[in-house]
């Protein structure tokens, strides 16, 4: 029988993840033909030490429940290893941004019966020194400030919470001194963030990086130069618009490879949570985890189905 493993944080979704447990084990035995295990984490890297363990005893499956640190965990599983079991995900988190890009249902109920789905994308990672990363790492002052935001803050505000917080730090001009070296070339200057994205939805924000596709290989990359109170302004209306890289003080360029380095210490914020300090060397692994999504999700951009 097919084996899947459920990596749940059962203090997730306002602490309803277990009463979705059951829906998910009951979904996957009865009607996908799995075996199931179940793994509660309770302390970090608890979802990472579960999926290796998926990894090393070959399961077919493993199921994040939970949010984007739980997903990030579960992911990190993945690295280095031979065999990586296809990965589906029920979002309970309040920015979800992993899921949004890959238009998997925000609501836990309808995320469920995706898991059912027969169709299957492979996706890019992107690794961080020693971590994979699915949706974003940023630098800078200002990511040092996104980090800082409460779990309590994100639960009342979502993804305004990292606007707001962004918005106080963009306000104090505070910047760093950041050397980008990229595949064709280096930047070097003052900037309070740079961002290097792989997906469309950054912070719950899905215009951030509208061209980027989750299996085009590419991270997807934001230099701000100078952003004084009216640029701010200009700079949102730039970002709810889909045209940030178009910004005057926005310099956008595609890469497969990254180095970040500084003179100072500069911290950073990778998926959501608070990221090593500089230096960092990113690079893209195209194509490198599996993603159960929806039977309705448009076939253009899906991978066959898989088989049985």
């Amino acid at each position: 029988m097919k084996q899947a493993m459920i990596i749940i944080n059962p203090s997730s979704g306002k602490e309803l993840a277990l009463e979705y447990l059951r829906k998910v084990e009951d979904i996957l035995h009865t009607e996908a033909g799995y075996d199931v295990v179940v793994n509660e984490t309770t302390k970090e890297l608890d979802a990472t030490n579960f999926c290796i363990d998926a990894c090393k005893q070959e399961f077919d499956l493993v199921v994040s429940i939970g949010g984007d640190g739980t997903l990030h965990e579960t992911i990190n599983g993945l690295l280095d290893q031979k065999h990586r079991p296809k990965l589906g995900i029920i979002p309970l988190g309040t920015v979800n941004d992993f899921a949004r890009a890959m238009h998997i249902p925000l609501d836990p109920e309808e995320a469920i019966h995706t898991l059912t789905s027969t169709r299957r994308r492979h996706v890019d990672m992107a690794r961080i020194n020693d971590q994979l990363f699915a949706n974003v790492v940023a630098a800078g002052s200002l990511a040092d400030a996104l980090s800082s935001v409460s779990s309590e803050e994100k639960s009342k505000l979502g993804a305004f919470a990292y606007f707001k917080e962004g918005a106080k730090e963009l306000l104090s001009s505070s910047k760093s001194p950041l050397v980008i070296t990229h595949d064709s070339g280096t930047w070097e200057g003052d900037a309070p963030i740079f961002i290097a994205a792989l997906t469309n939805s950054v912070g719950g924000f899905e215009n951030l990086a509208p061209d980027a596709e989750v299996d085009d290989g590419l991270l997807h990359c934001f230099i701000v130069h100078d952003l004084n109170f009216f640029n701010t302004l200009t700079a949102g209306v730039s970002l709810l618009f889909g045209n940030l890289k178009g910004h005057k003080d926005v310099e956008y360029f595609t890469a497969t490879q990254v180095t970040v380095t500084s003179t100072e210490p500069v911290k950073t914020n990778v998926d959501g949570e608070a990221g090593p300090e500089l230096p960092i060397k990113l690079h893209i692994l195209p194509s490198h985890v599996e993603v159960i999504v929806p039977e309705e999700a448009d076939p253009a951009e899906q991978a066959d189905p898989a088989e049985e």
